[in-house]
């Protein structure tokens, strides 16, 4: 009576077992299917993050190549207002458009219009008035001192090119004429032809409106408008930067694109390839792992059947290694780092020999003390904050640095990847901690940083510095309703200087004369910075222009105490300096005063080399006298 239920059992084991096998091989299907799938998402993705990358460098690239047009189009300006649109100052500025022309790849030409659009100064050849152009129309119709940049326009030798210009005025402030530089659309092409983004792949400088400002391959599309095409459509106002997968409507193919508008100026870069070229490598891969996972299911199609029971026990053997597996994975993540196990009452129950070697402390000594309690107490919020979302289960892994008492040291920085641990009905019980020392990587962080902002030769703030504290400054002093102050040095002669005495000479009179400022520059807020060749600057926040005075008084006498020879300098036969010295109160526009303390300063140290040198001049009221007489 027995024998019948068991031998029914029997004929249902086939069935079951090939249930067993196609349920296995479907679910090996379908998890290669989305393995693919994912994997397909994945290689998007990384092309997504290639091309935002790029864009980001290139976007760096073209505004940099924009800021140096505007720098020389700005010194041209200041020259201009201070001397006068006069035939000695156009000479000497076209002989300066002439060399920087030749010094760099990156600039086509400059030239200079008066007021009627006439021809006053070029790098090269001259046309016809330029009174129709889009740049000089703007800037008769603007008072705005800032630099525009106009859609592109084809040269006299018929290359595409880009226009950056400014406008320059009378003193009594009414239209002079226009300062314009411009840079080709080849040459963008050419250099965006150095990165590999495929056969397909192009690169393209786009105004803000959509126009093509350059692009490769250099097919023909500078100039056109393309604010009607598919991806223009799905840039989002007010968003700086994006990824969209569009049909280009240049070439007709699917693309992926990312651009990156730039912060300062109207344009973006985008960065495009096909979807094809991207996925093509994965398809390859893809068609390779489909063919060995479909020869894979016949197999086990095939041999399931026979070997049904030997794969279930195989099953619980690979479950119960695999188990033994994380367990052990835990433990040996990292074994030359500290492995730690805490309880949920923050109490170190397990530590690694390795403990000995990152914190001093035996494994023996830890047991039973609180995780956190050589926490740096600057940090110890945040590391408090990562270890409660653990234990309320809201992140399964965190990864925290954090400064930390050593035994024999006084203070290191370690860094420590959390993961939550459970119990079998899935609560949270613990965490276990991989700690690593990441001291030396915390200071040559530290020092990196330092050099980056650092002069090498006179170990004052660089250029780039003084430019952030600048921003930072005048943003503070806008807000404050605060005086800003700006000396600015330049050693006179001191080429004739580099030539008598030799540059190593000229390396420690730098030195020295940055020692001086570095003393001058007494307070936490003052800056005193390199701001190139023997120009140097002193920032003063907080300062009136007695104050100012003062100190750039002080640097005069400490300088002229010093007493380094200088047999080239008359009438002193030292090293001398000329100093311009100038004050802004903010107003409204905060942009304004930068520039105009600059431009002040700069003014005011003109003055004071073509006072005689050896002395301080400072401006008067910089931003209400931009144009007028300077007195020292």
């Amino acid at each position: 009576m027995d024998a019948a239920p068991h031998k029914a059992g029997l004929m249902r084991l086939p069935f079951r077992a090939a249930l067993f096998i196609a349920l296995v091989c479907v679910t090996i299907l379908g998890l290669s299917g989305l393995r693919e799938w994912n994997t397909r998402a994945a290689t998007l993705k990384a092309s997504e993050v290639e091309l935002a990358n790029l864009a980001r460098s290139l976007i760096q690239h073209a505004e940099d190549s924009f800021d140096l047009l505007d720098a020389s189009i700005l010194g041209a300006v200041g020259r201009l207002e201070t001397d006068g649109a006069t035939p000695a100052t156009l000479a000497k500025l076209q002989d300066i458009f002439v060399a920087r022309k030749a010094a760099s790849n990156r600039v086509s030409g400059f030239a200079i219009v008066d007021d009627n659009g006439n021809w006053l100064a070029s790098s090269g050849a001259r046309g016809q008035s330029l009174d129709d152009r889009e740049f000089f129309r703007h800037h008769l119709q603007s008072t705005d001192p800032g630099a525009f940049i106009g859609r592109p326009v084809k040269s006299l030798t018929g290359e595409w090119v880009m226009t950056v210009s400014r406008r320059f005025n009378h003193r009594d402030g009414s239209f002079a004429g226009v300062v314009i530089a411009t840079i080709g659309a080849p040459y963008f092409a050419k250099f965006y032809g150095q990165f590999d983004i495929g056969a397909s792949g192009s690169i393209t400088l786009l105004s803000t409106d959509g126009i093509a400002l350059a692009r490769r391959p250099d097919d023909g599309f500078v100039g056109r408008d393309l604010s009607d095409g598919p991806f223009f459509k799905s840039v989002t106002s007010g968003v700086s930067s994006g990824t969209d997968y569009f049909r280009s409507n240049l070439d007709g193919l699917q693309r992926v694109g990312s651009y990156q508008q730039s912060s300062r100026y109207p344009f973006m870069v985008l960065a495009s390839k096909t979807e094809d070229e991207v996925l093509a490598q994965w398809r390859h891969a893809a068609l390779t792992r489909l063919m060995f996972v479909t020869g894979l299911v016949t197999l086990i199609a095939v041999m399931g059947l026979y070997l049904v029971r030997q794969l279930l026990q195989g099953q619980r053997m690979a479950a119960a290694l695999a188990a033994k597996e994380a367990n052990f994975r835990v433990l040996a993540e990292g074994s030359s780092d500290m492995v730690t196990r805490v309880g949920r009452d923050e109490r170190v129950t397990y530590a690694s020999p390795s403990s000995a070697r990152v914190l001093g402390w035996d494994p023996e000594q830890l047991v039973g003390t609180s995780a956190l309690a050589g926490v740096n107490p600057e940090d110890l919020p945040r590391v408090e904050q990562a270890v409660a979302a653990l234990k309320r289960g809201e992140a399964e892994e965190a990864r925290i640095a954090y400064r930390t008492r050593h035994r024999d040291k006084s203070e290191i920085w370690v860094e420590s990847t959390l993961r939550v641990t459970r119990t079998v009905d899935g609560e949270v019980d613990g965490v276990v901690g991989i700690t690593r020392d990441v001291t030396q990587q915390k200071d040559l962080e530290e020092k990196l940083e330092t050099l980056a902002t650092e002069d090498g030769l006179t170990g004052l703030a660089n250029r780039r510095r003084f430019d952030e504290r600048l921003l930072e400054e005048s943003g503070r002093a806008h807000r404050e309703r605060r005086p800003l102050a700006l000396l600015m040095i330049d050693l006179d002669h001191f080429k004739e200087f580099n030539d008598e005495y030799g540059h190593l000479a000229g390396d420690d009179c730098l030195r020295t004369v940055a020692g001086i400022l570095a003393r001058q520059a007494k307070r936490t807020t003052d800056l005193a910075a390199r701001y190139g060749g023997e120009e140097f600057a002193v920032l003063l926040p907080d300062t009136d222009a007695a104050g100012c005075e003062r100190i750039g008084q002080g640097i005069l006498r400490e300088i002229r105490k010093v007493a380094m020879p200088h047999r080239l300098n008359p009438p002193s036969g030292l090293v001398t300096a000329s100093i311009g010295g100038a004050v802004v109160r903010s107003g409204a526009d905060k942009s304004a005063d930068q520039a105009s303390l600059i431009a002040a300063a700069d003014r005011a140290l003109y003055a004071a080399k073509n006072g005689g040198r050896d002395r301080l001049v400072m401006a008067v009221r910089p931003l209400q006298l931009l144009d007028r007489s300077l007195v020292g």
